[in-house]
Formats: structure tokens, sequence, C-alpha cells
């Protein structure tokens, strides 16, 4: 699904970073930040921009270079990495920051993830995360339909139990980036680090 929907010319949720990360990029400690299921490379170039060392992470090999291109369209270097994030290994205190943006995952999987992402977090590192709440499903402006692979405040509290949270808001919001992701959201925003 994700390797048609990034083949086309134009960035299916656009160029510009995500409206959370570009005010919050700050809370990440500089040095290495992965970003999960990165896709066609916005978040990762932008944050390659500010001097962080950016992994991108995704399944799509189209995306992935899309990513490539954006990378050098703007001068900056992104390590990519084509991976199922299912079974991808995270690794042990290996990343400063780890990014996730709208990135939709069966709940089953989500809480796998969350485990691995704070063991591979360094202590004092931080996660940032945004993603669609259940309700988001009644405006229906991005995010899928199975509120399965949405989450919550209440979800990132207990499969982040290790985390310190320093923001977490559900709120609704515009969200406008490309167009999958364009009108009102429901969202979750979470910045959490790990002790240190």
């Amino acid at each position: 699904m994700w390797d048609e929907r990034y083949n086309t010319p134009e960035y299916a949720y656009g160029t510009a970073p995500n409206g959370f990360l570009a005010e919050n990029y700050k809370a990440i400690p500089k040095g290495k930040v992965l970003s999960l299921a990165e896709g066609e490379g916005r978040n990762a170039v932008f944050l390659a921009k500010q001097g962080y060392s950016v992994t991108a992470v995704d399944a799509s090999r189209v995306g992935l270079n899309k990513a490539r291109k954006l990378a050098e369209d703007n001068g900056v270097e992104i390590e990519l990495i084509h991976a199922d994030l299912a079974d991808f290994d995270l690794g042990d205190e290996q990343w400063d920051g780890i990014v996730s943006i709208f990135f939709p995952l069966p709940s089953a999987l989500r809480k796998e993830l969350h485990t691995k992402i704070i063991a591979g977090l360094k202590p004092g590192g931080v996660f940032l995360v945004e993603a669609y709440t259940p309700e988001q499903l009644k405006h229906g402006t991005g995010g899928g339909k199975s509120a399965d692979t949405m989450t919550s405040k209440a979800s990132l509290l207990l499969e982040l139990d290790g985390l310190v949270f320093d923001h977490l808001l559900e709120l609704e919001r515009d969200v406008v980036e490309g167009i999958y992701h364009t009108g009102l959201g429901a969202v979750v925003q979470a910045i959490a680090s790990k002790k240190a």
C-alpha cells in the first residue's frame, strides 16, 4: 500500500515537517535521532537541517527513495533503512531521540514497539510522538479507518511506563500535511524522556 501511495511525483504528506515536531524538536538532545515510519523524509530532513544525526526507517523503498532525493535537494545527509518496524531492532541505549509521527500500527505491535523504544533510548533521551486518537474516526481527515491503529493519552501512559512525560495532551487541531492529512484532526501529542 505504501509503495503505491508514495509512487507519485508529489509528496503524499508534503515536504514540510510535522507542526508538533517543528515546534518542539529542541526538546530532543542533540545527537542521534531515529525517525520511525519516516515515509518520504520530511521530518528526517528537517531534523538533519537542525544539526541532528538522523536515521530514517520505513517499510517503503519508494518512500525512502523520495526521502533520499529530498535530503539531497536540502543539502543534508540522512541514513535510510528499509525495514519492517515489526521486527526492526532499535538496540539498547542507542538514541538521543526517537520520533514517531502519525504511524498507524495495530495495538499489539505498538505495545511491542513502545517496549523497544524505552530500551533504545539513551538515559536522558526523548521520545516525541504525534498520533491520531480513535476520536479521529469521526473526522475522516486521515489516519485510516481502524481505531486499533490509533492511540490515546491513556495507552501512551500505560505502554511507556518508565518514561517521564514532559508533555502529554489530547486535542483537536487543523492538520495540513499533503493530500492525505488535511482538516480537523483528533490527536495525541507526547514528549517523554528516559530517566538519566
